[in-house]
């Protein structure tokens, strides 16, 4: 149940956070006009809602939505299948596309996400780019941005072959990387080395502003169906979008050689794949003003947060602190009891494959495993920290956190 004080706190809250939700509403008008023109550029009709079995030749809907994305990444080409499996998949595929034996592959935002450990080997697997003698550097961030110092001296020293920024934070404690701070450091990479590959993890940052990693330099862009651009309408799948030579690589990897792009049957995804998008701006904005009331509320109660309320967002992801084991478990148990799906469950700490921590995952979902809705999880390990992201809209959103924070307030009042 939620409580009068809760109730009360979130009236103070919207009346609060009015003009900063109206600069959201303003981003996804601006997004949601993008998307719309690229559907009319392209000519999208009924017909490509149309599936295709077998080899997938001929794919008209699977070919639209391709030439869709990179219209509104302002790309070369891109690659949106249903083969890929989530966007650690794609990113892989676009790794071992773009790398070959004795390359060096540099992330200059500290450690990759835990699932891509050992795809890269920094975890040792037999199947990892190391076992292929691709060697692997990286540079921690400073202050939550860029070592340009290190970076210089770096690309100085060695022929890099391929740099991977991760926008999104992880399971770190660090600030997700915004688009300024990406067409930054992508104009002091490319004046000291303009062939060097800039690969961007773009997972939960699609329509959170108005320019996406292309717009400012990027030569790759990788994420997730499951997230953002699907807008909880996808139930697989991931995009890389980009150079077209790059994309020629990547659909080779992820098909055969010789046969790329003309291969791979939608299965009927074509529908979901148009809707996704076309509903992504609504559905990020909802996403976006669920975290900024969670940031919002949590900050009033005395708990740290980051990004704060009124800071400038880069993902979908809200994080809250908790520096309690016990807290942490709570807060994910009661998103999950708000949830549609499954809320009966109750959610408990578990060892998950690619994850050195055990991990609590509370995710209601329509699609295992879709952070484009309401979800929250986190490793357990210091400093406890919950990751929310998602919700298909504001509403739903808002009575989850109230439902969440008020069990909170129930939990501590009885110690």
């Amino acid at each position: 149940m939620i409580s009068d004080k809760i109730i009360t706190l979130t009236k103070e809250a919207e009346t609060k956070l009015k003009k900063i939700y109206q600069e959201q509403e303003e981003i996804e008008f601006f997004n949601s006009s993008k998307v719309l023109n690229a559907f009319k550029e392209h000519n999208v009709t009924e017909d490509c809602f149309n599936m295709t079995t077998g080899y997938g030749y001929n794919d008209l809907g699977r070919d639209t939505i391709e030439k869709v994305y990179s219209t509104i990444f302002k790309s070369e080409d891109s690659l949106v299948r249903s083969q890929f499996i989530s966007g650690t998949h794609a990113l892989s595929t676009a790794l071992f596309a773009c790398l070959r034996p004795g390359d060096i592959m540099l992330s200059i935002s500290g450690k990759p996400y835990d699932t891509l450990e050992e795809v890269i080997g920094i975890r040792e697997n037999n199947s990892s780019l190391k076992s292929y003698g691709i060697k692997y550097q990286e540079i921690e961030l400073i202050n939550d941005d860029f070592n340009y110092d290190e970076i210089k001296k770096i690309l100085t020293e060695n022929k890099i072959k391929l740099i991977e920024i991760q926008r999104s934070k992880g399971y770190s404690t660090r600030k997700s990387i915004t688009i300024e701070k990406l067409e930054k450091v992508i104009h002091f990479i490319k004046k000291i080395d303009k062939d060097v590959i800039i690969m961007i993890d773009n997972c939960y940052c699609e329509f959170v502003t108005t320019k996406e990693p292309i717009e400012v330099g990027a030569d790759l862009v990788v994420g997730s169906l499951i997230k953002n651009l699907g807008a909880g309408m996808v139930s697989n799948g991931a995009y890389i979008t980009g150079r077209k030579d790059l994309i020629t690589l990547c659909a080779e990897r992820l098909n055969v050689a010789g046969e790329g792009k003309e291969v791979g049957p939608s299965l009927g995804m074509n529908k979901q794949f148009l809707i996704g998008l076309y509903m992504a701006p609504s559905v990020v904005c909802a996403s976006i003003k669920t975290a900024i009331l969670t940031s919002y509320l949590l900050e009033k109660l005395g708990y740290e947060v980051e990004p704060k309320y009124h800071d400038k967002r880069a993902d979908i992801v809200q994080n809250i602190i908790f520096k309690n084991k016990e807290k942490l478990i709570q807060y994910c148990q009661a998103i999950q009891a708000s949830s549609p799906i499954d809320a009966n469950v109750l959610p408990i700490p578990w060892d998950m494959p690619g994850y050195l921590d055990q991990v609590i995952m509370a995710a209601g979902t329509f699609t295992q495993g879709s952070s484009i809705e309401l979800s929250c999880d986190g490793p357990i390990r210091e400093p406890y920290i919950a990751y929310q992201q998602g919700s298909l809209t504001y509403s739903y959103g808002k009575i989850a956190i109230m439902n969440a924070v008020s069990r909170l307030l129930e939990t501590n009042s009885k110690k």
